[in-house]
């Protein structure tokens, strides 16, 4: 099992921590932004004797009222198209388990979100990565590139849209693509699209579930965590028109018994969030993206793409190996009694070598620690030793 690349350097920022360093998180989609306080009042007011477990796909009613909620994205759906999950982590995980035999592949556009990796070695399975590049601001690559990677043992195209890390927004041209490499080859088609609230361009936002002819391939994925900052209570979806394929998620669901019970009581209630929750957190990211975009590029060397979407961007750094740098800046840097700590994009990638100066940050953190966190972020490139451009 791989490291996370997100969460291996925690010690290093608890040791900062300990001796009194201030630490900017950048490095995980922790939003700060609060919680509906419908989903929090729904926890307050339980009112239950017991706290007993749920049915192994989740109660009805949060999946019905779930079936009105994607309506307004023109998703159609059932109450049975859904399975409710312990986070949008398990509904990957389930999804590989049943879909996919030992030495299955699966091709995954990279940087891709690096627990991918470890769900896909649990099952047993490979991934096949193809490369995007942070000089054509991630895009999809070319159909024939897919191609490619096509054989005997590919059963599936796995899919982050909007993309964790990258906040890169895949167009209707793009999705078309794979929609027919999926037919061509039958292949199944994950698609993670918990950043779905989160598009920051006129773009429409193209679900696998939009595509026409592929109902029985698609296994879409979901979770609050990031639509309602409500990353610990751990309710997922794993949502697909495929019976096969939800009788034997279902077997994986009955095997853990149930999702989490008040998780689901918080989540059902927070779908009767006000409009004005929603839209307040959106402006909210519109300004931490433009703030954090338009201070990385005035960093001598710093250079990153303008995410469409989520709530991440991949920026490239003038540092000979940014795992030794993001170690370096919680060991043995700290600027006026703060640091960074940001999630090194080598992680994100299976390619060797690739993303070696790039990392992943997360723009979670209000305008102010933003700016501030750039500030730290310069001074730690000016003192680096690795810094290229000293070179």
């Amino acid at each position: 099992m791989p490291a996370s690349p997100i969460r291996k350097l925690a010690p290093l920022a608890d040791a900062a921590k300990q001796k009194g360093i201030h630490v900017f998180h950048l490095n995980i989609g922790q939003p700060d932004l609060p919680t509906p306080q419908v989903g929090i009042d729904a926890i307050r007011n339980i009112d239950r004797k017991v706290l007993e477990y749920s049915p192994s796909a989740g109660f009805r009613s949060y999946r019905e009222k779930l079936v009105k909620y994607y309506a307004r994205f023109n998703i159609r759906l059932t109450a049975d198209d859904i399975i409710i999950t312990s986070g949008g982590s398990e509904a990957v995980l389930f999804s590989f388990m049943a879909c996919l035999n030992p030495g299955d592949e699966i091709i995954v556009p990279e940087p891709a979100y690096a627990n991918y990796m470890a769900f896909a070695i649990s099952a047993g399975a490979t991934i096949r990565t193809i490369a995007s590049t942070i000089e054509e601001g991630f895009a999809l690559p070319k159909v024939e590139k897919f191609e490619e990677l096509i054989n005997a043992r590919t059963r599936a195209i796995l899919i982050c849209n909007p993309n964790n890390p990258t906040g890169y927004l895949y167009t209707r041209r793009e999705m078309n693509q794979i929609r027919d490499l999926v037919k061509k080859y039958d292949l199944f088609l994950f698609s993670d699209e918990v950043y779905r609230e989160f598009i920051y361009t006129s773009s429409p936002y193209i679900s696998a579930c939009h595509l026409e002819g592929i109902d029985q391939n698609v296994v879409l994925i979901d979770s609050v965590s990031k639509r309602y900052s409500e990353c610990g209570i751990r309710i997922g979806a794993l949502i697909t028109k495929n019976k096969s394929i939800r009788e034997a998620v279902m077997k994986f669901c009955q095997a853990r018994l149930s999702p989490p019970l008040v998780g689901q009581i918080a989540a059902e209630a927070s779908l009767d969030a006000e409009e004005d929750y929603m839209r307040d957190i959106y402006d909210e990211y519109v300004e931490r993206r433009k703030c954090l975009i338009d201070g990385l590029n005035r960093i001598p060397g710093v250079y990153s793409p303008i995410p469409m979407g989520a709530f991440y961007t991949v920026a490239r750094l003038p540092v000979d190996d940014s795992d030794r740098f993001c170690a370096w800046c919680l060991s043995d840097f700290q600027y006026e009694g703060q640091t960074v700590f940001m999630a090194p994009a080598s992680g994100f990638y299976t390619t060797p070598g690739a993303g070696r100066n790039e990392v992943r940050i997360a723009y979670v953190l209000k305008k102010p620690d933003l700016c501030r966190a750039l500030v730290v972020l310069q001074k730690a490139l000016e003192t680096y030793p690795g810094n290229t451009m000293k070179k």
